[in-house]
């Protein structure tokens, strides 16, 4: 599997919970912390739904 590097660019302040809830199991938080992950099916989801408060680049 290819990994991606995922990096929060966005506040989570003012976003519905269930956005919240998918920045922290991808392991982020704050502005500019960076995850480096499988592309799994599961995760690829995860990143649809939050695509725009982070943003991604193939490692």
């Amino acid at each position: 599997m290819a990994k991606v590097r995922i990096t929060q660019i966005r506040s989570v302040i003012d976003r519905p919970k269930r956005q919240k809830l998918t920045i922290q199991a991808l392991g982020l938080g704050k502005i500019n912390r960076s995850v480096e992950v499988e592309a799994t099916p599961q995760i690829t989801g995860m990143i649809n739904k939050v695509h725009h408060l982070v943003n991604v680049t193939n490692i």
